[in-house]
């Protein structure tokens, strides 16, 4: 069993839990509990009653993120939990729910049943009374409490669903991603930041649409564009354009998000392309010819692909690809500074 917290000032929190190794069940939930209640608060959220078989086997990992009145978590439960038939307990919340992997049930108010949030599916709804839930194992997913004001009135009574690779999503997404690797060196102007950003993406998935003026949003914009690029860089249809159009914005403000962060959207994906050419040329084995890694990474030929590559790593591509093949046969390839490098 391992938890942490750093960064706890009451605006910020983080806490890592991992009750998946072997004994570590038993104490899982006691832990869990006992790290959520110092590091990110009840004033956040309150953890309901769970019931006998899911404090007899807690095995969860998972790391939460707290920014003012907001906690992120990704959670990995290799165990089924299922909470107390009637947790009871007043809030005042919106919930989020983005499953990747599993499915999670959720208690609806009297008179409205309950809802499932199945993989590759997010729910979103205020909670002004903790209900009961439960959860599948092996189930992999995001759960975001949002501070009311803002969103509260944009949701009513509604229960927003949809897909979880929707363009609002990949980009909250995103920036939670963001959140977790920097909340706990964040200064006071960075929390607050940092806030407001999130809550400005949780309207948009609320409204359904971007706001697109909001530059507060750039960065996480930028990084849901670069995480599509690197899945699709092999692809011919690959473009500021394509981009722009899966991300649900206007091409003029994923150029404007790149510039904020002081980058371009074509020169990222050739950068990206030259990358993994280049990883190509260092392989040991199975090494594709110069027209044929060009006609992959989608350069108009090898011609252009060899200038390309030569002007980037200051080698063409067969003078790259033959000091690889020494190196890889000196006897001191595998030191620190032998051997190619893994990224431009």
């Amino acid at each position: 069993m391992h938890s942490s917290g750093a960064g706890v000032d009451g605006a910020r929190g983080v806490l890592a839990v991992d009750s998946t190794a072997p004994g570590a069940a038993p104490r899982g939930l006691d832990a869990f509990r006992r790290g959520w209640e110092t590091q990110i608060g009840d004033d956040v959220f309150q953890l309901p009653a769970f019931s006998a078989d899911t404090i007899g086997d807690f095995r969860v990992k998972g790391n939460v993120a707290k920014v003012h009145g907001a906690a992120i978590a990704d959670l990995h439960a290799a165990s089924a939990t299922r909470t107390a038939d009637a947790p009871g307990g007043d809030q005042d919340l919106v919930a989020m729910y983005v499953v990747q992997r599993g499915a999670w049930t959720l208690g609806g108010p009297p008179g409205r049943g309950e809802q499932t949030v199945p993989a590759g599916q997010f729910l979103v709804r205020h909670v002004g009374r903790l209900t009961a839930f439960e959860t599948t194992a092996h189930l992999t997913a995001k759960f975001l409490v949002l501070p009311p004001g803002e969103l509260k009135p944009l949701l009513g009574n509604r229960v927003i669903t949809g897909p979880a690779d929707s363009a609002e999503i990949r980009l909250l997404t995103a920036l939670t991603d963001m959140i977790h690797a920097t909340v706990a060196d964040l200064g006071p102007a960075g929390v607050e930041a940092t806030h407001g950003a999130l809550i400005e993406l949780a309207k948009a998935v609320a409204k359904g649409r971007f706001d697109d003026v909001e530059p507060r949003l750039a960065p996480a914009l930028t990084q849901a564009a670069k995480d599509l690029a690197d899945r699709r860089l092999a692809d011919p249809e690959l473009s500021p354009a394509m981009l722009a159009r899966e991300l649900n914005v206007s091409v003029r403000t994923l150029h404007r998000a790149f510039a904020a962060v002081g980058e371009q959207v074509a020169t990222y994906i050739r950068h990206r392309r030259l990358q993994e050419a280049r990883l190509a040329l260092a392989a040991p084995s199975g090494r594709l010819s110069i027209s044929e890694l060009a006609a992959h990474w989608q350069f108009a030929d090898s011609s252009h692909f060899t200038r390309t590559f030569k002007k980037h790593y200051g080698q063409t591509p067969t003078e790259y690809a033959r000091s690889a093949g020494a190196a890889s046969l000196s006897p001191n390839s595998h030191l620190p500074g032998h051997g190619p490098a893994e990224s431009a």
